[in-house]
C-alpha cells in the first residue's frame, strides 16, 4: 500500500503545481472548446440541475439515451444526493425503488436489489469494486444502478442488478468548500478543486473529505477521511488520457444493532448497544482502501473509438466484533459472539474496449467490442469464540472481554481469483420505431484457495460462462419508448470469498431475467417516468441438506415486480423524485430448514420470501424554488414489513419517514439544512439476512446544517 500513496501523493502534488497558473486562466477567460471536447459528457452534467439525466453509461458501455435502452436504469444525480443530505451509499439507496438495505456486518455497504444480494455487485466507472467497505460520496457525480443481470458487460454477480459510482472528473474549473454540522456531534468539510486552463494540454481535480461524529448508537463513532486527486491530459488532438487516485479511511464501531424477542425486534431504545465495554477500542473496524488507475482514450474518427482503462486496488480491514449469537427467550438473556477479522486484498482489472458506428443492412448499428483481465488476491484470517457472554435482553450491561479471541483460527487463507472476458454488443436501429440490443460475453473464471490451517486442503476450479443480453424497443413517438428484455448471469461458488469445502465442487448459480417496460417524457423531455414488469429466477443455490449439512446445488428463488419512477422538472420552480416497487421474492424450492430462530428449529424455507426485502416500498422527494435564492424541500420513506431470517419466523415491522430541507443561495454562499425522520419514528432499518438477531434501529430526528461556498 505504500507505494500506492506515494502515487496518490505526487497527483496531489502534481496537480497542486498548477494553481498559480489559474488566476490568470480565469481572469482572461478564452474560449475552452479545445479542452473541453476531451471531458465534454462530465462538463455538461457538472452544470445540470435535473433530477432525470437523459442518458447513463452503464447499461451499454455507451453514453446511450435511457429511452434507447430495454433495461430498468436509475440514475441519482448529484443534485438529488445535495438536496437530501446524503453523505453515505445507505442513504443514497434509499431513493431507488426495489432496493432492500442490509447494515452489511457494521463494516460495508450491502443492499439487496430486486430480492438478491448484491454485495460483491459494487462498480466504479464501470470498473469491479467489490472490497468490503462503506465508500464515501466526496468524488461521486453521480449514482447509477443497473436493474437484472448485467454479466455480459461486467462478468459475474449482479442477479438482481449493480450499482456503478461516476467519479467526478477534470474538465471544469471549480473551487468549493463545504462544511457540515449535525447531530451528534456530526462534522464534515469537504473540498472540490479543479482547473481546466484553455492554453494548456493538461486539467485537474482534487476532491476530499474529512468527517468526524458521535451517533445515536451508544459508544458509536466515525473518523473518515477522504482524498481523490486526477489529472487529464490531451496528448493528441483526438487522445485523452486520464489518471485517476484516491484513499479512504474509515474507522467506526462495528455495530451488528439488536435481537429479537417473540418475532419482532426487541423493545428497546435506539441507543441500545449489545457487545464489550468500550466499544470504540474493543469493537471497531477500520478499513483503508488506496486505488490508482487510468483511462485511456483515442478517436480514430467520429465512427470508430478505443479505450482503455486500468484500476489497481489495496484494501484492508482490521475488524474486531462483539455481536448477539442467540437469545434465551424464556431467561430474557441473550448470549454474545466474539470475533477477531482481518482482511487483506488488492487486485487489478483491465479493460480494452472498441467502440464503432456503423450503417450496415440499411440499418445504424453502435457496436461494442472489448475484453477484460483481472487478478485479485483475498487474504483473510477470521478467530471467533461463540458464548463468551451473557447480558440481559431488555437491559445489558456490556461486560469486559478478552480482545483477542484465543480460539484457533476457523479461517486462515489466500484466495485467487483470475478473470478473462470477451464481449460484443450491438446496439441497432431497426427502423425509425424499432431499435435492438443484444449482446454476449464469455467469462474464464479462475479460482483457489491456498489453505494454512494444518489437515486443511488447498482448492481450485474454473469456471466457464457465456452471458446473453437481447432486448427489443418499439418508440411510436419521441416521449414513449416500450421494451422486452432477456437477460442471463452467473454466480460461482467463489464470487465473493474464497473456496470452501463444501462448495468447491458446485457449479456457477444462473439467474435469468424477464422484463418488460416503458418508459416516457413529459413536459418536453423535462419529466420522465418509467414502468416494469419482470421475473428474476436464480437457480442452482446452494442450500444446506438438512440432514448431512452438506451444500447442494438444489434450490431457485424469483422474484415476480413492478417498479415505476417519476423524475424531473414539474414547472420552473418544482422539481421531483419518486418511485415505488413491488417485490413478490421467495424460495421456490430448497430443501434446507433454518434453525436460526431463538425458538423455533428446522423451518422449512422453501416458499418463504426473501429476506430484508419488503414487498411494498415508495419513496418521494419535491423540491421548490421561491425565487433565486429561496428553496425548500420534503420527501417521505416508506418501507412494508421485511424479515429477519430464512424461516420467516422474525419480521422487520414497517415503517415511514419523514424529511425535510430548506436552502438559501445568495452569491457564492449556500446554506442548507436537512432535518431527516422529522416526526421522530421508530424504526429498524437494515437487518443482516440470516439471522433474527442483527437488527439495526434507525436513527431517530436528526439535523444538519450545510454551508458551501463557491470562489
Amino acid at each position: 500500500m505504500t507505494s500506492n500513496k506515494t502515487i496518490l501523493a505526487l497527483l496531489t502534488a502534481v496537480a497542486g503545481q498548477q494553481l498559480p497558473g489559474v488566476a490568470l486562466a480565469q481572469s482572461t477567460e478564452p474560449p475552452r472548446e479545445s479542452f473541453m471536447q476531451v471531458v465534454q459528457v462530465t462538463a455538461a452534467r457538472a452544470v445540470s440541475t435535473a433530477y432525470n439525466p437523459s442518458s447513463a453509461s452503464s447499461a451499454t458501455k455507451l453514453d446511450a439515451p435511457l429511452r434507447d435502452v430495454p433495461q430498468t436504469v436509475n440514475v441519482v444525480p448529484q443534485e438529488l444526493l445535495r438536496d437530501q443530505g446524503v453523505l453515505s451509499m445507505e442513504a443514497a439507496m434509499k431513493s431507488v425503488p426495489g432496493v432492500g438495505l442490509s447494515h452489511g456486518d457494521g463494516q460495508r455497504d450491502q443492499v439487496t436489489l430486486r430480492g438478491f444480494s448484491a454485495i460483491s455487485d459494487q462498480f466504479v466507472d464501470g470498473m469491479r469494486d467489490d472490497a468490503l467497505y462503506f465508500r464515501d460520496l466526496s468524488n461521486i457525480e453521480r449514482i447509477e444502478v443497473l436493474k437484472g443481470p448485467a454479466s455480459v458487460l461486467y462478468g459475474r454477480g449482479s442477479s438482481g442488478g449493480l450499482i456503478n459510482r461516476i467519479t467526478k472528473k477534470p474538465g471544469i474549473d471549480k473551487s468549493e468548500i463545504t462544511a457540515q454540522l449535525g447531530s451528534r456531534s456530526q462534522r464534515r468539510a469537504e473540498i472540490d478543486l479543479a482547473r481546466a486552463p484553455a492554453a494548456s494540454n493538461m486539467a485537474f481535480r482534487v476532491t476530499g473529505a474529512v468527517e468526524r461524529a458521535d451517533s445515536y448508537r451508544s459508544g458509536q463513532f466515525l473518523e473518515r477521511d477522504a482524498l481523490a486527486p486526477s489529472l487529464s491530459f490531451k496528448l493528441a488532438p483526438a487522445t485523452t488520457f486520464l489518471l485517476q487516485a484516491e484513499h479512504l479511511s474509515d474507522r467506526r464501531v462495528t455495530d451488528f444493532g439488536i435481537p429479537s424477542y417473540h418475532g419482532r425486534p426487541v423493545d428497546v431504545p435506539a441507543s441500545t448497544y449489545y457487545g464489550a465495554a468500550k466499544p470504540r477500542d474493543n469493537d471497531y473496524s477500520h478499513s483503508e482502501v488506496t486505488a490508482y488507475g487510468f483511462t485511456l482514450e483515442h478517436h480514430f474518427d467520429d465512427r470508430v473509438s478505443l479505450r482503455n482503462a486500468f484500476r489497481h486496488y489495496d484494501y484492508t480491514l482490521d475488524r474486531n466484533n462483539t455481536l448477539v449469537g442467540a437469545v434465551n427467550e424464556a431467561a430474557l438473556t441473550a448470549s454474545l459472539n466474539r470475533t477477531n477479522l482481518r482482511r487483506a486484498e488488492n487486485g487489478w482489472f483491465n479493460q480494452t474496449e472498441l467502440t464503432q458506428k456503423a450503417w450496415l443492412g440499411g440499418m445504424s448499428h453502435q457496436f461494442l467490442y472489448g475484453v477484460e483481465f483481472g487478478k485479485q488476491h483475498k487474504d483473510q484470517v477470521n478467530r471467533s469464540q461463540s458464548g463468551i457472554a451473557t447480558v440481559s435482553l431488555f437491559q445489558p450491561v456490556l461486560p469486559v472481554l478478552p480482545f483477542k479471541v484465543a480460539a484457533a483460527p476457523s479461517t486462515d487463507n489466500l484466495g485467487i481469483m483470475n478473470t478473462a472476458s470477451a464481449y460484443a454488443q450491438d446496439l441497432v436501429s431497426l427502423s425509425a420505431t424499432w431499435k435492438a440490443l443484444v449482446g454476449v460475453r464469455y467469462d474464464r473464471f479462475e479460482q483457489e484457495t491456498r489453505e494454512r490451517r494444518v489437515g486443511q486442503s488447498n482448492l481450485a476450479r474454473i469456471d466457464r460462462a457465456w452471458s446473453p443480453r437481447a432486448g427489443l424497443v418499439y418508440q411510436p413517438s419521441t416521449t414513449q419508448s416500450y421494451y422486452a428484455a432477456f437477460s442471463k448471469s452467473f454466480q460461482p461458488s467463489a464470487e465473493n470469498f474464497a473456496l470452501a469445502a463444501n462448495n468447491a465442487d458446485i457449479a456457477p448459480e444462473q439467474t435469468t431475467n424477464r422484463e418488460l417496460g416503458g418508459k416516457f417524457d413529459f413536459l418536453n423531455g423535462a419529466l420522465s417516468a418509467t414502468a416494469s414488469v419482470f421475473r428474476l429466477e436464480r437457480t442452482n443455490i446452494k442450500s444446506s441438506d438438512p440432514v448431512t449439512n452438506r451444500l447442494l446445488p438444489i434450490g431457485v428463488q424469483r422474484t415476480d415486480g413492478l417498479e415505476l419512477t417519476l423524475a424531473g422538472q414539474v414547472t420552473r420552480d418544482w422539481q421531483v423524485w419518486g418511485g415505488y416497487a413491488f417485490l413478490d421474492a421467495r424460495i421456490t424450492a430448497s430443501p434446507a430448514l433454518d434453525n436460526s430462530d431463538n425458538v423455533i428449529k428446522r423451518v422449512p424455507i422453501q416458499g418463504k420470501r426473501a429476506t430484508i426485502t419488503p414487498r411494498h416500498s415508495a419513496n418521494l422527494w419535491v423540491t421548490r424554488s421561491f425565487g433565486s435564492q429561496w428553496r425548500a424541500g420534503a420527501g417521505l420513506n416508506a418501507v412494508a414489513q421485511r424479515f429477519a431470517n430464512p424461516g420467516n419466523t422474525v419480521a422487520l415491522p414497517g415503517y415511514m419517514t419523514l424529511d425535510a430541507m430548506v436552502g438559501y443561495q445568495v452569491a457564492g454562499l449556500e446554506l442548507q439544512l436537512n432535518v431527516t425522520n422529522l416526526l421522530d419514528r421508530r424504526y429498524i432499518v437494515s437487518g443482516h439476512g440470516s439471522s433474527p438477531n442483527l437488527n439495526l434501529p434507525g436513527a431517530p430526528r436528526s439535523a444538519m446544517l450545510t454551508a458551501r461556498y463557491n470562489f
